[in-house]
């Protein structure tokens, strides 16, 4: 097959025998017609010698010697040996005066099948300069572990630390890392301190939905995604909410957690606490002297911390919120729980009306519409409902079952089978709707052909 440089020979000659034009020439070679007609000039002169590129056959520059290869081997297999890849580039230009980047290394060991051992990246990260002001970031996490050292159940403790002081505003103990222990952190954290601009926390579905989850059809019709419970209340508090992608990159709060996990494991044992409740109230008492303890100044001065408006009332926004409509009697239902909607002084009925059910964090129930809060009351229980609990308080089934057809009698193999029979001429199963009615019909007495 011809190559490029035979087949440029070959035109270029054409042109300077006159059997082919200059134009006509750029057109094949795909130059312009002035290279073409350089190209001619030269090779009259010096012939096809002079249409060959002045590196051909010329080692590249940047092309490590063989020698300079051979000692590189030599080296990472003993003077140098289980070093990583970067690490020996770095003693060979210290040591050996071989400077060589990392990348030319690790192509000259494995073309000479030599592997050495790669550190994982993490090894070589470093800490991120902390925030400016206090308030600006907020990380939290929860951590199990046997904080009471067997002498009570096992719990979680949810912590939140500031990124500019490490501060921990707020931090309770959990029977599990569930949204409503998160819901309770954020509330003492802003009730406390304020809003924080931004929140630093894991890819949990508490936080964040999961992205393999398939989209709801309303989802898909509005095209975005519904927030968890969690990224509503921070969507309402205007908190900027960042996941990270991975342990390490929230690496203050981890920290945190191997600090406490060493210093209020004794404070516990100290204050004998055996129980959840008495295991925040020693975490209340040590958070003080903690934060004493380990906290540093903030680079600039001041708070980044936004207080709620004295409007807002903390119950309605810290708590979990569900969209229903009301019931064609004026009832809501929530679970296990119904609500029985009063007359307002705006409106007598709230029939078919889109309300907000809000579940407070102390467990009481409240319906919003449009931002007010509507009387409601607790709905009779239905029929039903009655009949299961009042099963449930004498211990007697709320019903008979149903009852169990008899079983037929297992076929004898001895026994042959019974045929079924077609029904006779005049069955009523033969007959048109009427006569199933009790309408006689003459044509349905007639034996058929």
């Amino acid at each position: 097959m011809e190559t490029t440089g035979e087949r440029r020979v070959a035109v270029v000659h054409e042109v300077a025998q006159g059997h082919l034009t200059a134009p006509a020439a750029a057109v094949v070679l795909g130059l312009s017609e002035r290279q073409v007609r350089r190209l001619v000039v030269a090779y009259r002169h010096a012939g096809a010698d002079a249409l060959r590129h002045g590196n051909t056959g010329r080692p590249p520059a940047h092309t490590v010697a063989d020698q300079t290869r051979q000692r590189v081997v030599a080296l990472a297999q003993t003077t140098y040996q289980g070093c990583n890849y970067q690490h020996l580039s770095e003693l060979l230009a210290e040591r050996e005066g071989i400077v060589l980047s990392r990348s030319s290394v690790r192509r000259i060991l494995l073309a000479a099948g030599v592997a050495t051992p790669e550190h994982p990246a993490g090894s070589a990260r470093q800490r991120r300069p902390r925030f400016r002001q206090a308030g600006m970031l907020v990380q939290i996490d929860a951590s199990p572990h046997d904080w009471l050292e067997g002498r009570g159940p096992d719990l979680v403790l949810l912590a939140a630390i500031d990124d500019a002081t490490n501060e921990v505003p707020a931090a309770l103990f959990r029977l599990t890392e569930d949204a409503h222990g998160y819901f309770l952190l954020l509330e003492r954290l802003v009730t406390t301190h304020g809003r924080p601009l931004a929140l630093y926390h894991d890819r949990h579905s508490i936080f964040q939905v999961n992205p393999r989850q398939a989209a709801s059809v309303g989802e898909q019709l509005a095209g975005r995604r519904e927030p968890t419970h969690f990224g509503r209340l921070v969507r309402e508090l205007d908190i900027t909410s960042i996941a990270a992608q991975s342990p390490q990159a929230k690496g203050r709060v981890e920290r945190l957690f191997g600090t406490l996990q060493d210093r209020l494991v004794i404070e516990l044992r100290l204050a004998g606490a055996t129980t959840l409740a008495a295991a925040n109230q020693a975490l209340t008492a040590f958070l003080p002297r903690f934060n004493a303890r380990f906290r540093v100044p903030a680079t600039e001065a001041g708070s980044a911390y936004r207080r709620l408006e004295a409007t807002v009332r903390p119950e309605t926004v810290f708590c979990f919120k569900y969209q229903r409509t009301v019931a064609p009697d004026n009832t809501v239902q929530l679970g296990d729980h119904r609500l029985q909607l009063l007359p307002g002084p705006t409106r007598r009925s709230w029939v078919r009306a889109v309300v907000e059910v809000q579940e407070r964090l102390d467990g009481s129930l409240a319906v919003a519409y449009q931002g007010t809060i509507i009387a409601t009351t607790a709905a009779p229980l239905e029929a039903p409902t009655l009949r299961a609990r009042a099963g449930r308080l004498t211990g007697t089934p709320a019903a008979a079952p149903p009852p169990t057809p008899a079983a037929r009698p297992a076929a004898d193999a001895s026994t042959p089978p019974t045929t079924p029979r077609p029904p006779a001429a005049d069955h009523p199963w033969r007959g048109s709707g009427r006569r199933r009615t009790g309408v006689t019909d003459s044509l349905n007495t007639q034996p058929e052909p």
